[in-house]
């Protein structure tokens, strides 16, 4: 059994995805992921949750794969997937896309997250005492 999937953030789904396909009588599965390893958080809009809970942030591919229990895992290429997107490749000096959640070069400096400079974020909540 071949299973393709978009991504893997935290791996949840897929655990219980390859469970189900392994109790239905799969003896092998294979999976296929149309996205790079997703190790980096975004602040651009996607809800991901922390680096901490991001699967291929703390494992390598086949840590992953035993994880999921699949017999073989394997992510597209980032330059994979730009062609895939009619680029020739990533230009890596000016990305063509943002893909900080893959690569962990995010397009603008994230002050709130280095703590370099001692900012703080910002919250639009008032705290109550």
């Amino acid at each position: 059994m071949v299973l393709v999937d978009d991504s893997i953030v935290r791996g949840t789904t897929s655990v219980k995805i390859v469970q189900m396909v392994r109790a239905a009588g799969a003896t092998a599965v294979h999976m296929r992921i149309a996205a790079p390893p997703t190790a980096h958080s975004c602040f651009y809009g996607i809800d991901t949750p922390e680096v901490s809970e991001l699967l291929a942030a703390k494992m390598d591919v086949a840590a992953m794969a035993k994880h999921i229990d699949v017999d073989s895992l394997a992510f597209i290429s980032m330059d994979g997937l730009y062609r895939a997107m009619g680029e020739v490749g990533r230009d890596a000096d000016q990305p063509q896309y943002c893909d900080a959640c893959f690569t962990g070069e995010y397009p603008t400096h994230l002050t709130d997250q280095d703590g370099k400079d001692g900012s703080v974020q910002l919250s639009l909540l008032a705290e109550l005492a």
